[in-house]
């Protein structure tokens, strides 16, 4: 496909956002995706079996985890410089007390189920041992796991996802155009009422005389279908059918992981600043932090892996970008996450899982007449 069309298509042919003739503000890259950022990659495992009633430890599953790479594989130990933001704290992600402190982290992420999210953080040291044990020879590791909740549609309690899934994603990891929608750890996650999950979306910044990328990378499962909004039209009152079906009582249990990479050279201080715009993409929807979401935010920079890796006894030295030139980066920001959750909204189809529970799809002839 030509890049055009990766802005249009998954992979797989799904549809996505721009295919619908929602329009965007900003200028992405080549696939639109966390993946224009060079060297980061993304992989998933998704589990998909069983029908009927909920019986735990057997089914049905609608889980899986996705595994984000910010460095290529050889390079994993070199830290990135990092920054968190949690809006709203009902939510885990492994390790960030190291970011607060020291302002990076190494290693993958990996996003999941909340029940599976210790899982994954230990998946990901078993794989890091197999692929770069020198890494660990001396060391400790403190992964990045995070998670949101998908006990409506899933066997959340049964424990479904393993090690080796884990490995899989990670193994499986690559670059270019990705799978959006019901895969990997958004497999059985849900948005404003409507089907979502994994999305993402980049824009291209220039700068001087260059050019740099920011993605963002959404795993979708917040809001109520009465504040969706695309575009700044608030769609949801027009939204409510098709509706969810509940053969067991939906609790609010939604939360949206949003992971910001870029190749600008920014320190620490400034990534926890463009993770603290990540809430206003969010709002862009309709989304606004209520209390049972965990709303948790990363960004990381792949720039200045010297400084990263200083050694003892040495002035270390990192470029950045003035504080007073980041404002087209915060807008940057602001609009992949906007998008990255519109495409896992639109790249879905309907699920039923658990105990017949249903949750439809948004309805794209629908968007298409309205916003085409």
């Amino acid at each position: 496909m030509s890049d055009h069309s990766h802005h249009l298509k998954t992979p797989s042919g799904k549809p996505r956002a721009r295919s619908l003739g929602i329009g965007f503000d900003g200028t992405p890259g080549p696939f639109n995706a966390i993946t224009d950022v060079p060297g980061v990659s993304v992989g998933y495992s998704t589990l998909i079996s069983g029908d009927g009633p909920l019986v735990v430890g057997k089914g049905p599953v609608r889980t899986g985890v996705t595994a984000i790479l910010p460095r290529p594989r050889e390079a994993l130990a070199t830290p990135v410089f990092a920054g968190i933001f949690s809006q709203n704290g009902n939510g885990e992600l492994t390790g960030s007390h190291i970011v607060e402190e020291t302002g990076a982290f190494n290693f993958p992420i990996t996003i999941t189920n909340t029940h599976s999210c210790g899982v994954s953080r230990d998946g990901t040291l078993r794989w890091m041992q197999r692929v770069l044990p020198a890494a660990l020879d001396s060391a400790w590791g403190l992964p990045v796991a995070a998670e949101t909740y998908d006990g409506f549609l899933n066997d959340i309690n049964g424990h479904h996802l393993t090690f080796d899934d884990v490995a899989a994603a990670l193994d499986g990891a690559a670059g270019g155009a990705i799978e959006e929608g019901s895969v990997g750890g958004g497999t059985g996650m849900i948005t404003f009422g409507f089907k979502a999950g994994s999305g993402t979306a980049s824009r291209v910044v220039k700068w001087q005389d260059n050019s740099y990328a920011v993605g963002a990378f959404v795993q979708s499962n917040f809001g109520k279908r009465r504040n969706f909004t695309i575009r700044g039209q608030c769609v949801g009152p027009d939204l409510a059918e098709p509706a969810i079906r509940e053969g067991t009582r939906r609790a609010e249990k939604g939360s949206i992981i949003a992971v910001i990479a870029t190749d600008a050279p920014f320190l620490p201080h400034q990534m926890k600043r463009l993770a603290r715009r990540v809430p206003l993409g969010v709002a862009m929807t309709g989304g606004f932090g209520y209390h049972s979401s965990g709303d948790i935010f990363l960004a990381f920079s792949t720039a200045n892996p010297g400084a990263a890796l200083a050694p003892s006894g040495h002035i270390a030295k990192a470029d950045f970008i003035p504080d007073t030139d980041i404002d087209p980066f915060f807008d940057a920001v602001i609009q992949c996450v906007e998008e990255a959750i519109l495409n896992a909204l639109v790249a879905n189809d309907d699920m039923t899982g658990r105990d017949g529970n249903f949750v439809p799809a948004l309805p794209k002839a629908w968007l298409k007449k309205r916003f085409g």
